[in-house]
């Protein structure tokens, strides 16, 4: 069993690891893409895209769609009105999504740590969304999102004291890449992954897997 209390600091990964929000999300760009005034095949391609990059920035994600999927100029408009898109889109699945059980026995058995939520979603939009689930409450670390990257979360997080040792519990590739790069101890939470290949990923990368948060109880 891992012993949580060694860390001073646990960093959540927000959709795959908190709430079972993966394909709600997936769903939620391609109507943001339809809605935009894609057709079903650029809407696909966004799809693709986001899958590929999940756990980052949609502000990246949607860069890329204008320019590369629509042909189209990057504008201040056309971002606005894409990420309002999503933004209601979101709220509107996610809402009822399933959350992760046995957050609130981890947290009375993990009392040593500060937890806090680095994710690619947005900022307020999760904020939003856990007052909405009261789980807000557990993470007393902070609630962070897009439009900063995980990188600059952390990375700011490190200038501070009592931030490290850390471990990062992710769902994505992006979130192995963040951990090794700040070289924070890492578990993959598989249980609602869209990463393909996980496993082979992970025993590659000689990374702990396991299904739910529930199994670090």
């Amino acid at each position: 069993m891992i012993d949580l209390n060694k860390y001073n600091t646990i960093i959540f990964d927000c959709d795959g690891v908190i709430l079972n929000s993966n394909f709600q999300k997936i769903k939620a760009y391609r109507n943001s893409a339809l809605s935009y005034g894609a057709n079903k095949v650029q809407a696909e391609k966004l799809v693709e895209h986001h899958i590929k990059l999940t756990g980052i920035s949609r502000y990246v994600k949607f860069e890329y769609f204008l320019k590369e999927i629509m042909g189209e100029a990057v504008t201040d408009s056309a971002m606005k009105e894409l990420v309002n898109n999503l933004n209601t889109e979101v709220i509107k699945l996610l809402k009822n999504c399933e959350i992760a059980t046995g957050i609130d026995q981890l947290k009375l058995k993990n009392k040593k740590s500060t937890w806090m939520v680095a994710s690619g979603g947005d900022e307020q939009e999760l904020r939003f969304l856990f007052e909405e689930k009261n789980i807000t409450h557990y993470f007393e670390g902070g609630i962070f999102g897009s439009p900063s990257s995980k990188h600059q979360i952390i990375e700011k997080r490190l200038e501070g004291e009592n931030f490290l040792p850390a471990l990062f519990l992710g769902d994505s590739l992006y979130d192995i890449q963040t951990a090794k790069k700040y070289d924070l101890d890492f578990i993959f939470i598989y249980g609602w992954t869209d990463l393909q290949d996980w496993k082979k990923i992970c025993e590659k990368n000689n990374l702990t897997y396991i299904e739910k948060i529930h199994d670090l109880i």
